[in-house]
């Protein structure tokens, strides 16, 4: 069982060690390979309303994402998420799990939409995932993104709105 629950303080050594290969990588995140801990910790804890992490029955960490307007004033209706999973732990269904917790901590904190602004065109399986969960792409940026591995590739905007009505489980309880 997957458990999803806000992030406290003492997470941030685990949280930085799932987060820190995938910021390295440079394959999914505009974030510079050499970010320090401290700025990873500010755009990833400090500047989000909220951070949540994906936990088992022993409380190991597994996966992490947060929430924040996309925009400020005007714009503050539609939320932005970002979302990573430990390596190990992937293909369990943990960022399922993050994005379908996330579309109802976006409902409860009043947010109307959803929108991911650079969804990399290279990384498919979270194109396939976001689709799943009712996104659309409304957007294709070309050659947005500069690939640590392959240059310059195309990002997507990718867009949801949220309904109440169709998110329900405030559980924050998931089976894998």
């Amino acid at each position: 069982m997957i458990v999803i629950r806000p992030y406290k303080e003492q997470d941030w050594i685990l949280v930085w060690r799932i987060i820190e290969p995938v910021f390295r990588a440079g394959e999914t995140y505009a974030f510079a390979t050499d970010i320090s801990e401290k700025e990873a910790h500010h755009v990833w804890i400090g500047i989000p309303v909220a951070t949540f992490v994906a936990v088992d029955e022993n409380d190991k960490i597994l996966g992490t994402y947060y929430i924040k307007p996309n925009q400020p004033g005007l714009g503050s209706h539609v939320c932005n998420c970002g979302y990573i999973v430990a390596g190990k732990a992937r293909g369990r269904g943990i960022a399922s799990s993050m994005c379908e917790h996330s579309q109802t901590e976006a409902v409860a904190r009043g947010f109307r939409a959803m929108q991911y602004n650079l969804v990399v065109s290279t990384n498919e399986g979270a194109i396939r995932l976001w689709k799943r969960h009712g996104f659309d792409v409304i957007g294709r940026l070309p050659k947005a993104f500069r690939h640590v591995q392959l240059g310059f590739v195309d990002a997507l905007v990718m867009y949801k709105q949220l309904e109440p009505r169709r998110i329900t489980d405030h559980s924050a309880e998931y089976n894998d």
